[in-house]
């Protein structure tokens, strides 16, 4: 009887442990993705002071940058 539940426990732990690491995966891959979100709105964010440059001039730029704060 001792062993039925000896693996009855270690079934329990083992999907207990399955999950856990499917949730660290799970996390892991979502803070890549967020890392690679920030990365790309940084290029966004450059690019378009790029496009403002060449469109409206230095002018424009530091217009543009001088709105920052207060977004």
């Amino acid at each position: 009887m001792t062993t039925e539940s000896e693996t009855e426990i270690e079934a329990r732990s083992s999907k207990t442990t399955r999950f856990a690491e499917w949730l660290m995966a799970r996390e892991e891959r979502r803070q890549e993705k967020d890392s690679n979100l920030e990365g790309m709105i940084r290029l966004n964010v450059l690019v378009s002071f790029l496009t403002l440059g060449l469109v409206g001039g230095f002018e424009a730029v530091q217009l543009g940058i001088s709105l920052i704060p207060y977004l």
